[in-house]
């Protein structure tokens, strides 16, 4: 780890105090162009004296906005001072986490997944137009069908076609033959250009997907292809869960890859995390944009300063080897939970480094899952219900479950 290391509190107030005291003062200095100010004092508290000891909500009040992309080219200097834990947090995730080459990445604190991976799409649509002149209908995005639904939204939006691949029903796996009949089924569409999406830990499932298979297809048929990781809920866990993970930039098809910071990391809602390999971002600039310093290349626009500083204060909090404990204790409870499911019988998927435990619905009584707040894959028909084992998923909590669910199973035998 070049870039991530554990602070103090002490060492953590310091840089983000520090980085505020490097934007700008909407309290005191002669701002009179700058469409933004600080939080409304009549409704938020400006001076109360817990602030001081507060750096997250401090930011909030400071309301940095963090508009653009600053690991490429110019950014707005209003806010210099807080770009640059935006762009450590982005260099910590591209090199120490995600294994990319040093200063060899770009990307940005996005809204959530969802967006992060619309903006994948964005720039491989028009990276296909660009530099091959395709038109929009010409470029496809294959993914399975266990994928997050944010990619049907990428299709309409961009209106570029989509190919979802079956899956084993069990394993959650892609077969070959599937993967190539999609493949052809989008060429007969008229797709000339793919952008393949490979899940790191599905929503549903936590299962993940094989890049090779993926590649080596694309690979026989012999058309342009760009591979897009979508980590929006494994890649705070998954790198860490499976040392061997080849879900990263090290791996030469791979060009970008989404995260969610407001998952595993527990920060705050609407904090998403959007990387890419260099040379691609540059094919989203808005070049009418002519007023933002830098101009602006992400979806989003002017986005909030504090949720970059929330992921570099949870990441600096721990650091790497008490981030891998954290990921290791929740593999220990869910390793415990798949025990108590196998003793009784029950069918289940769980992908052996993942902390996603899918159990087949007529196991279970639903006013049960109601109770325990169990997901199902379908709120009108569900064949599936879905626990996450998260922090606040104790052994004590699961043992509930247990022994509820071993009532009801006896009393329908």
């Amino acid at each position: 780890m070049n870039t991530w290391k554990k602070l103090s509190n002490k060492e953590i107030k310091s840089r983000i105090f520090g980085a505020l005291q490097q934007n700008i003062n909407f309290f005191n200095a002669p701002l009179l162009g700058v469409p933004a100010s600080h939080l409304d004092g009549k409704v938020f508290y400006q001076d109360a004296p817990f602030l001081q000891d507060a750096p997250f909500l401090s930011a909030l009040i400071h309301n940095p906005n963090h508009i653009g992309c600053h690991t490429i080219g110019e950014s707005e200097s209003f806010f210099s001072g807080t770009q640059e834990l935006e762009k450590e947090v982005i260099k910590i995730l591209a090199e120490d986490i995600f294994k990319g080459k040093e200063n060899d990445q770009d990307g940005y604190i996005a809204s959530g997944g969802t967006e992060a991976n619309i903006q994948a799409i964005w720039i491989y649509r028009n990276y296909f137009m660009k530099k091959m002149g395709a038109s929009a209908q010409e470029v496809g995005i294959i993914c399975s069908e266990d994928s997050h639904y944010s990619f049907t939204k990428a299709a309409n939006l961009l209106q570029v076609q989509i190919g979802q691949v079956a899956v084993d029903r069990n394993t959650r796996s892609i077969h070959d033959q599937e993967l190539q009949n999609t493949i052809e089924s989008l060429k007969s569409r008229g797709v000339k250009y793919f952008i393949g999406i490979v899940n790191m830990m599905t929503t549903m499932f936590g299962s993940v997907d094989d890049v090779e298979q993926f590649v080596q297809h694309f690979k026989t048929e012999g058309v342009p292809f760009k591979i897009h990781v979508d980590g929006a809920y494994g890649g705070f866990f998954y790198p860490f869960s499976n040392l061997e993970n080849k879900l990263n930039f090290a791996h030469p098809y791979i060009s970008s890859i989404t995260l969610d910071a407001h998952k595993m990391l527990q920060a705050p809602y609407g904090t998403g995390i959007f990387l890419v390999k260099k040379g691609m971002i540059s094919h989203t600039i808005t070049e009418s944009a002519k007023y933002v310093e830098g101009l602006d290349l992400t979806l989003i626009g002017s986005r909030s300063g504090a949720n970059a500083i929330g992921v570099w204060m949870i990441l600096m909090k721990y650091g790497p080897f008490e981030w891998y404990e954290k990921i290791h204790t929740l593999l220990m409870r869910t390793n415990w939970l798949c025990g108590q499911l196998k003793k009784m019988g029950f069918s289940f998927y769980r992908h052996p480094h993942g902390n996603i435990v899918t159990i087949k619905a007529n196991h279970l009584d639903p006013k049960v899952a109601q109770k325990y707040s169990l997901v199902p894959d379908d709120h009108h028909q569900p064949n599936w219900y879905k626990i996450v084992v998260m922090d606040h998923v104790t052994i004590d909590k699961l043992q509930e479950f247990v022994e509820e669910i071993q009532i009801h199973a006896t009393q329908s035998a």
